[in-house]
């Protein structure tokens, strides 16, 4: 039996693949070991969201061939679409699988290998590339488990047709392609039987689900979500990040008729400065953000509000800066996710003038990580001594005693004495303190 290891780099995205990739492998027969033990093939699904994620993917390329020089090793993803020419003079790589081929796993593994059976010299690449940009085909991956026991990610929609300036991912994803909903429905009914509770809907652009779709199939996110609704077994339905857009007052009156749905939201911003947002090619201002925050407020109770903020994008001077400052408190986030713009060669962004410094972003990324951690804590804080549905995921011993960690329907982390209980169990408790930065107990 051979022996496979896999690692996955990136997104939520990635991860519903590298699940799939290893379900296919088991199902070959191949055993399944961690990346750290010697192996006959090393699979890595690469990130190229950045320069640094793209220097990860080598990274963890080469340790795989020095792990084992006698493996395969197996170059996955979006890296390899971005970098195929320079891949292809990598001596770590063995195999190169680009996006929309990683269902065609096992039968590439099994041709390469009778292809090189018994040979001592040096083994030819195997290269398996689409022009991503053209396929309006939705790859069929599936999974029916994943390594958390009680949240299944369910990918629905890939690629993007928004093309916001600093970024790669429609060049590596392709534009938008979407699940057909039978496909999705079927999915999480048997994540239901196996036991899941909560479901999370991912995709590289989830708001565009259903866009490309022909007339006979039409359907769209909100229509998925009331079909995903009214399958038994499943107790919560997770989105996972949006475009602000999509928070219209008819989508966000109708999520909130719907009790399954958890009212944490990731709406992804990026700049609180409308002129920022202009040149990141973002298809809003932060007027119609505040908005849709504000529709949320008024439709759920305390909802959970996160987003993503980049700082230091080209040309962001002093002024700009101070504007995002100002909107982020305006708006109070649960948690925010502070990225320090990263050049990405083959992006407009990339091009443009103004760079700023790094020693500039580093100042401005610490002065936002101070704002995100007082906001957190205070929103953290708004729900103890109320009433709390915590779903129950892993036990740990945190001083001295034993708990079971959970999160709440808006994602909070709480801690829950492990008597009487057990994983994959919904518990209702009433926090009455901060047993960690982070927790609730």
């Amino acid at each position: 039996m051979r022996k496979a290891a896999l690692h996955n780099l990136g997104c939520k995205v990635n991860a519903y693949e590298s699940e799939a990739m290893a379900q296919l492998l088991r199902q070959a027969g191949y055993e399944l070991v961690s990346f750290r033990e010697r192996a006959d093939v090393y699979v890595v699904n690469t990130c190229s969201v950045t320069n640094m994620a793209d220097r990860k993917s080598r990274q963890m390329l080469h340790r795989a061939k020095k792990q084992n020089p006698s493996a395969v090793v197996v170059a996955v993803g979006c890296y390899v679409q971005s970098a195929a020419e320079e891949l292809k003079q990598d001596l770590a790589v063995d195999i190169m699988i680009g996006n929309n081929k990683k269902q065609d796993l096992i039968p590439i593994l099994e041709a390469y290998f009778r292809q090189n059976l018994g040979k001592t010299e040096k083994r030819e690449l195997s290269e398996h590339l689409i022009e991503i940009g053209d396929t309006k085909e939705y790859e069929a991956l599936h999974i029916s488990g994943t390594a958390d026991h009680t949240r299944a990610f369910i990918k629905i929609q890939d690629g993007c047709n928004q093309f916001c300036s600093y970024c790669i991912i429609p060049y590596t994803r392709g534009r938008v392609r979407s699940r057909l909903f039978q496909e999705v429905e079927q999915e999480a009914a048997t994540l239901a039987a196996a036991g899941y509770r909560e479901i999370v809907l991912t995709g590289i652009h989830l708001s565009s689900y259903g866009m490309d779709f022909l007339d006979s199939e039409k359907e769209n996110l909100l229509g998925l979500i009331r079909r995903l609704h009214q399958i038994e077994g499943i107790s919560r339905i997770r989105l996972g990040s949006l475009e602000p857009r999509i928070m219209t007052e008819d989508f966000v009156s109708a999520l909130a008729k719907l009790p399954k749905i958890c009212p944490h939201f990731h709406l992804s911003l990026q700049s609180g400065c409308d002129e920022t947002l202009k040149r990141m090619n973002r298809h809003y201002t932060t007027e119609e953000y505040a908005h849709c925050c504000h529709l949320l407020r008024s439709a759920f109770t305390n909802p959970a509000i996160t987003t993503d903020v980049i700082v230091g994008f080209p040309g962001e001077n002093e002024a700009e800066f101070a504007q995002t400052k100002i909107f982020l408190q305006q708006i109070g986030f649960y948690e925010m996710h502070i990225f320090k713009y990263s050049l990405r060669s083959g992006t407009r962004a990339a091009q443009m003038p103004d760079q700023i410094p790094e020693s500039i972003k580093t100042i401005r990324s610490e002065e936002l990580l101070a704002i995100e951690k007082a906001m957190s804590m205070k929103y953290r804080q708004s729900a103890l001594n109320t009433l709390q549905e915590v779903l129950l995921e892993e036990e740990m011993s945190m001083n001295g005693n034993s708990y079971f960690i959970g999160h709440t329907r808006e994602y909070i982390k709480i801690a829950v004495p492990s008597r009487n209980h057990q994983p994959n169990i919904l518990v209702e408790v009433i926090p009455k303190k901060m047993l960690t930065d982070e927790i609730l107990v």
